[in-house]
C-alpha cells in the first residue's frame, strides 16, 4: 500500500494564496477588463487585486455596450489595450453579461481571451448557459466582505499568477 501524501489541489492552493506563484512572475502586467456596474464591487475588487502582489492594469466598464466599445478600440476607447483576461458579471444595465459573453466568444478576434464570469447570480439556468456560451470559469459572488476579498484574491492568484493567458493572435 501507497503511503498517502499531501494533496496536490491544497498545495496549489497554499502556493497561489501565499503568492509563491506571484514571485516567481516576470513578464509585463496582466491587462484585466472588469465588466461590471457596481462601484462596490469595483473598488472590492481592485483592493483584491492589489493584494494577489501579481503586477495587473484593470480597466473597468459598467456596461455592455461601453466593454464591446473598449475590446474593438472604439472612442472613447481606442488607446484601450487588449485585456489578457476578462472578469464579467451577467447582470448589467443595457446589453446584459449574457448577451456580451456570446458576442464576445463569437468573435473570432476576441474568443480566445479568457471570461471568468464573476456574479451575484446562483441560477442553475446562468451557470449552464455561460458554459454553454463557453465561459473560461463562473463564480458566484459572495455576500461577506471578507469572503469575495478571499475568493477575488485566489481568482487572481490562480489566472495571474499560475494560468498562462494566450498573447494576441493578430
Amino acid at each position: 500500500m501507497l503511503a498517502k501524501g499531501p494533496d496536490p489541489g491544497a498545495i496549489l492552493m497554499e502556493k497561489a494564496a501565499t503568492g509563491m506563484y506571484a514571485e516567481a512572475r516576470s513578464w509585463p502586467p496582466v491587462e484585466i477588463l472588469l465588466i461590471e456596474d457596481n462601484p462596490a464591487d469595483v473598488a472590492l475588487t481592485e483592493e483584491a487585486l492589489e493584494q494577489t502582489r501579481v503586477p495587473n492594469r484593470l480597466h473597468v466598464v459598467s456596461d455592455g455596450t461601453d466593454a464591446l466599445e473598449f475590446l474593438h478600440r472604439k472612442e472613447p476607447h481606442a488607446d484601450a489595450p487588449r485585456p489578457d483576461i476578462i472578469f464579467l458579471d451577467l447582470n448589467l444595465p443595457g446589453k446584459d453579461g449574457r448577451r456580451l459573453l456570446a458576442e464576445i466568444k463569437g468573435d473570432p478576434a476576441l474568443a480566445e481571451i479568457p471570461v471568468v464570469v464573476l456574479t451575484t447570480s446562483q441560477d442553475e439556468g446562468d451557470i449552464l448557459q455561460a458554459y454553454r456560451l463557453h465561459a473560461n470559469c463562473y463564480i458566484p459572488k459572495p455576500v461577506d466582505f471578507g469572503q469575495f476579498l478571499r475568493i477575488m484574491s485566489t481568482i487572481g492568484e490562480f489566472w495571474l499568477g499560475v494560468a498562462r493567458l494566450p498573447k494576441a493572435s493578430g
